[in-house]
């Protein structure tokens, strides 16, 4: 598979490959020839709009039994799996390094989840670090493995659009999520949407592609659920009325460290997003 799009970038990557190495839950090979898969992919640095709709995309299919297929990089990759994760869904990892090395770094403990719950796969044997060209070469397998793929912000040019691009060229749907356009983060997205790609709102719209409309729903329950930690509890609550770190921690009364970390993960796993200028908002569950 080659793109025309992308040329330049493409043209020394090696075929599909013969054999993929694994690392996690045997089963869930079965369940990906089973189940339509969506690979959901998007930039490394997403914006809190797009870090909030790849949690929820990812979080809805997750619960209503789609495996959800990403690279585990940093921004809506990384997002997509925490919310499949959260969800009590199946995810699997395409990596561009062996499946037993972890890449990114900061990325160990989700790499860990997803080797728990589901799967990640490369066409790299154990222990080989990632080259250059082993990034955009995982997309072709991404988007070979998934019925859809789905891109939640992508600059152009990138690798979620070549995943896109390789998707096109197997016949599979190619959906976006709309962007602002003043973001240039939003650029890809909304130029895929232009030449045709299938437009989603929300978890229901992919839903719909996969099983025909109405078939498929999200669970009610999925919609319902907060952090069991206590502090992460107190945090988030304290987030509504206080804008500052320094404000929470007096709320919640733990150490300004602390409470900067519990943020940290309740940003990270979807529960909020940064306002623009200051505080931050609960994002729609």
């Amino acid at each position: 598979m080659h793109s025309p799009r992308y040329p330049g970038l493409l043209r020394d990557l090696p075929d599909p490959p013969a054999v993929l190495f694994g690392t996690g839950c045997a089963e869930v090979l079965e369940l990906l020839g089973e189940e339509p898969a969506v690979s959901l992919v998007g930039t490394r640095r997403a914006s809190p709009y797009g870090t909030e709709v790849a949690y929820a995309l990812g979080r809805g299919l997750g619960a209503a039994g789609v495996p959800v297929i990403s690279g585990l990089a940093l921004g809506i990759d990384g997002t997509a799996h925490r919310g499949c994760l959260d969800g009590g869904g199946v995810p699997a990892a395409v990596v561009a390094s062996g499946p037993d090395v972890v890449y990114p770094r900061r990325h160990r403990s989700l790499h860990e989840r997803v080797r728990a719950k589901g799967l990640v796969l490369s066409e790299l044997p154990p222990g080989t670090e990632p080259y250059r060209w082993s990034f955009p070469a995982r997309n072709r397998i991404m988007a070979g493995l998934a019925r859809v793929t789905l891109v939640v912000e992508a600059a152009d040019p990138s690798g979620s659009l070549i995943t896109a691009e390789f998707a096109k060229d197997l016949g599979r749907c190619v959906a976006a999520v709309p962007g602002r356009i003043t973001s240039s983060v939003a650029r890809g997205t909304n130029d895929l949407l232009k030449d045709g790609a299938t437009p989603v709102s929300g978890t229901e719209d992919v839903l719909d592609e996969l099983f025909g409309v109405g078939v498929r729903r999200v669970p009610e329950a999925v919609h319902d659920t907060e952090p069991e930690d206590p502090v992460l509890k107190a945090a988030l609550a304290a987030t509504e009325s206080h804008d500052s770190v320094e404000a929470v921690a007096a709320a919640i009364g733990r150490p300004i460290s602390e409470t900067r970390a519990a943020l940290g993960h309740l940003e990270a796993d979807g529960h909020l997003v940064r306002r623009d200028l200051a505080g931050w908002e609960r994002t729609a569950r």
